[in-house]
Formats: C-alpha cells, structure tokens, sequence
C-alpha cells in the first residue's frame, strides 16, 4: 500500500489547480539519482509527479498528492490502480508533462527533479517552459547543476570562487554585484552574449530587466538558492 507523500502544511486543489503554502517537489520521468527526492522533500514536502514521474514514487511506497498529465506514458495497469483523487488529467498534446505540471502548481516554490537525462531537446523544453511561466518559480535540479529564471532582483550568499553562469533565452540585460566579469551594460542574447562560467567574488545581487535570463549554479548551491529566491519579494508577472 502506498503513502500519501509528508506534507506539512496540506495543499488543495481549486479550479484544476495545485495550491501549496509549502515550497513543492514536482518529480518527472527522467533520470533520477538514489537520493534526489529525499532531497527535495526535506526541503520542499509536498509531492507532485508530472505523468510517468509517478513511476519513480510508486516503488518506495510514495503516491503524489497529485499526478498531472495525460498519462500517455503510464502503463494501463499502473494507471488502473490509483485512486482518481489524485489524478489531474490534462489531455492537450501542445506542450510536455513539465509545462502542464507547471502550470498548474501555485507555491512559493517548486523544485523540479527528474527532467535531465540524456534528450536534450526534453531539457530545452523545460527551459522554455520556465520562461512560459515565468510567475511560477521553480529550480531544476540535474546530478551536477541547478537551473532556475532570474527573478527581477536577486540576492545571494555564496562562496568566492563558485562557478555562476547566465544564459539568456531573449534579449535581456541586467546588472550585477560580486561577480568578476560584471554584467552591467552587456545585450544579452541566444545568438549574441552569453555568460557562462562567470565566478563569484562576493555577495551577489543581480538584475534582469525582463524573464528571459536563465542563472545555471552548481548543485551544492541548492540551499542558497532556495533561501535566496524565498526572501525576494518580487516577481515576474504571467505571460
């Protein structure tokens, strides 16, 4: 028999959506390491499965507090057997299990798991759909980096030396504060500048002027991250 994933503060369900008081761990289908959901419900208790990410709960006796998708990647049979409450069917087929969970999960924050692997193009595809949603904020967790949106302004405590990439997804530009290339006045874009590899020199405050800057850290720097985009009180807007 499966347990309802901890949950601290119990989420509801309104009009189709998720909504949590409590940062939210949302697990897809992809490669997932032994100890990545543990990490991410110590840190973020309610649990989310987008489609066939429910298969990597159901073996250590976790169902999801909810499961969103069009189940097209669910076997018949694991389907069948659980319980219609926790299923939020979305049946259209123009965007990824990603963006459909996304989208309709309301929670200071979520961290994504299972959505690195070896396909690129399932990667890129949830980069573009962090930008769709850029109200939504979520960090993505891979085995070595964290990939999360740029809120307008953010401030964050890492160490000197750690590795701080940008990669901007449009135009954009910003500014910024303990880095050793500062930013300030660079175009940023897909097909022009980009910014990887910068390095930390200090406490960091960095600005983007619009949703379109991804910042790529390395996976020790989840904590910070966490606590940095939880103490930022502004936001971006829906699309």
């Amino acid at each position: 028999m499966w347990q309802v994933s901890k949950i601290g503060v119990k989420p509801r369900m309104s009009a189709g959506i998720v909504y949590s008081e409590e940062p939210v761990t949302l697990v897809g289908a992809g490669i997932l390491g032994e100890n990545d959901l543990d990490l991410c419900l110590g840190r973020a208790p309610t649990l989310v499965a987008a489609d066939g990410g429910v298969l990597h709960c159901l073996p250590k006796g976790i169902l999801p507090f909810r499961i969103i998708g069009d189940f097209d990647s669910l076997p018949a049979d694991i389907l069948a057997s659980l319980p219609d409450e926790n299923l939020l069917r979305v049946t259209e087929q123009d965007s990824t299990d990603f963006d459909k969970a996304l989208r309709h999960i309301e929670a200071p924050l979520v961290l994504g798991v299972g959505f690195s692997g070896a396909r690129i193009d399932h990667q890129l595809a949830c980069y573009n759909a962090l930008l769709r949603h850029p109200n939504r904020r979520c960090v993505l967790i891979s085995d070595t980096d964290i990939v999360f949106l740029c809120p307008p302004e953010l401030q964050l405590d890492l160490d000197d030396g750690q590795r701080f990439s940008i990669f901007p997804m449009g135009p954009v530009q910003g500014t910024s504060k303990g880095l050793r290339w500062p930013i300030d006045g660079l175009h940023f874009a897909p097909d022009g500048q980009i910014g990887t590899s910068n390095e930390v020199v200090g406490p960091v405050t960095i600005t983007a002027d619009s949703a379109k800057m991804l910042l790529i850290l390395p996976r020790t720097c989840l904590d910070q991250a966490v606590t940095a985009l939880a103490a930022q009180p502004g936001s971006w807007s829906a699309l």
